[in-house]
């Protein structure tokens, strides 16, 4: 899916990814304010620039497994979605991914993620963030300021026991 394919279409509230589909264009799908419901195959690999960004009415997402990376805003904007669901596949996860998905209450990091860049869940009012590594464990890929958000937020990070 090419970038930008269906940038701003407000009226799209379903869509189904047909098998085949291997990459999901920067900004695919940004401003979809009522896209509710999106089914994505296994056979994606990436989750581009801005895929998603802005499309209000998303409240979940089950990212398939075989994307190894959510890229720069993937998810940005989404401010109805409460659950994401990321698989092991995915080894990298970019700046500001999350930002201002004000419902997102609490996330899973797979221990498959080896780079986290900075400000990923940042203006979030309160998100607690499971990481698959123990307190001060940090692997190196991660970026010092993964979990660096606005002043009047608070991510809570949940370490492996």
């Amino acid at each position: 899916i090419g970038d930008r394919a269906f940038n701003d279409c407000t009226s799209l509230a379903e869509i189904t990814i047909p098998n085949g589909v291997t990459s999901i264009g920067g900004k695919a799908f940004q401003n979809c304010t009522s896209l509710a419901e999106i089914t994505i195959p296994s056979g994606v690999t990436s989750i581009l620039d801005s895929t998603f960004s802005g499309c209000t009415s998303l409240t979940e997402m089950t990212i398939p497994n075989g994307v190894t990376s959510i890229r720069y805003g993937a998810f940005s904007g989404c401010t109805s979605l409460a659950e994401i669901t990321i698989p092991g596949s995915v080894t990298s996860i970019e700046k500001r991914a999350f930002v201002n998905c004000i419902s997102l209450t609490e996330i899973t990091i797979p221990n498959s993620v080896t780079t986290m860049n900075d400000r990923v869940f940042y203006d979030i009012p309160s998100i607690t963030v499971h990481v698959p590594w123990k307190e001060g464990e940090k692997p190196e890929g991660w970026g010092d300021a993964w979990n660096y958000t606005d002043p009047n937020c608070t991510i809570t990070v949940d370490y492996a026991k």
